[in-house]
């Protein structure tokens, strides 16, 4: 069984991870824009905020194939990836 058990660091690690792979697709991108009201700035200025990273992996698990394809791009698993937004969101 893998871990689920995630800290903040390592938390904060998987979600920027997930966002660059998230932002390397502009359709996917434009969607984590649209439905979560993030702005390119937004993102820019508080890229650090545990609360914006929650929301980015939080995006991730809306849709599951896009969840389960960054999990694999980033070398990590859709359990780990939902932890890590749980870990950011106990932080924010």
């Amino acid at each position: 069984m893998v871990s689920t058990d995630t800290n903040p660091n390592d938390a904060s690690t998987l979600a920027l991870g997930a966002l660059g792979w998230t932002l390397g697709d502009d359709d996917r991108a434009a969607r984590l824009v649209s439905l979560t009201g993030l702005t390119p700035g937004d993102l820019r200025a508080r890229l650090g905020e545990p609360a914006v990273l929650a929301a980015v992996l939080a995006f991730l698990e809306a849709h599951e194939p896009d969840l389960v394809a960054c999990a694999e791009a980033t070398g990590t698993t859709p359990a780990r990836l939902v932890a890590a937004r749980a870990a950011l969101e106990r932080a924010a």
